[in-house]
């Protein structure tokens, strides 16, 4: 039985990475786009929705209605320009430290860091963010090709493992824990999704697991977050939109982690050491 498991591991680990070969040129560049979604459709909101978001923060921080105009400007400015850069490749840890700032922001503007379950959203987007800004430290590297370099316990090694281990707490929010025997469905699709990013979180198969979670999380995506079906008047369209977008940025992390590897701080690294 283990002699079976092991060989059908084995094949599946080698079509991934037969996919992967096939994709290497555009699965980066489909990651960061998915990665930064959500902040685009975030910026693009606070433009259509601007005196509603404006409305809000005022009455709820008593700040008036000029401070409340400014922190929206920042929003919407902050993050289309970010998104901008990332998409351009311009200047990227001053990018991803202007979403790091934009998230802090929002997470304290919003008072979530009293909602467990968009707290958890907002760190899983600090890791995917965390992701990126390794991507622009691999580019760098690069440059030095001729020159020997160490891989392991880098400062990527360690901004990997930082978004992997983030990444974990937007799965987490979509786990629905259930008494009724019926559900065996949802069952399995616990039990089994988080094994995959169990695994995404130690890095073990890691490219394997990523790549079965960016499926899965995919069509869960597609099936449960359909804000195209109602009315943009109706408050379920923009909760919808919004877990749709959160969980596409999530994918685009997991693609970042298909891409580059888990890093030097990994089980996968570790296992090539003997």
């Amino acid at each position: 039985m283990a002699t079976q498991q092991n060989a059908f591991l084995s094949k599946a680990e080698d079509a991934a990475d037969n996919v992967l070969r096939h994709t290497k040129y555009i699965l980066p560049h489909l990651g960061r786009l998915c990665l930064i979604s959500t902040f685009i459709e975030d910026g693009i909101r606070m433009w259509m929705q601007w005196g509603e978001q404006r409305d809000y923060i005022a009455s709820t921080w008593s700040c008036g209605q000029f401070l409340a105009s400014v922190f929206v400007f920042i929003n919407m400015v902050g993050q289309i320009g970010a998104c901008v850069g990332v998409l351009m490749r311009k200047q990227v840890p001053i990018m991803c430290g202007l979403l790091f700032f934009i998230i802090s922001l929002q997470t304290i503007a919003y008072s979530i860091l009293w909602d467990i379950k968009f707290l958890a959203r907002n760190m899983a987007l600090v890791g995917a963010v965390l992701l990126l800004l390794a991507e622009s430290k691999s580019e760098a590297r690069s440059l030095f090709a001729g020159v020997p370099q160490l891989e392991h316990n880098t400062p990527k090694s360690y901004l990997q493992l930082s978004g992997r281990v983030l990444l974990v707490l937007m799965f987490m929010t979509l786990l629905h824990f259930t008494l009724n025997p019926i559900d065996f469905f949802q069952v399995i699709q616990n039990v089994v999704g988080s094994t995959l990013m169990l695994l995404v979180c130690v890095g073990h198969k890691t490219k394997l697991s990523a790549m079965v979670l960016v499926l899965w999380l995919f069509t869960v995506n597609l099936y449960q977050n359909q804000f195209w079906r109602y009315a943009t008047t109706r408050a379920m369209h923009d909760f919808l939109k919004y877990d749709f977008f959160q969980t596409l940025s999530v994918i685009g992390g997991l693609m970042m982690v298909v891409s580059l590897g888990p890093g030097g701080v990994s089980l996968d690294e570790r296992k090539k050491l003997y």
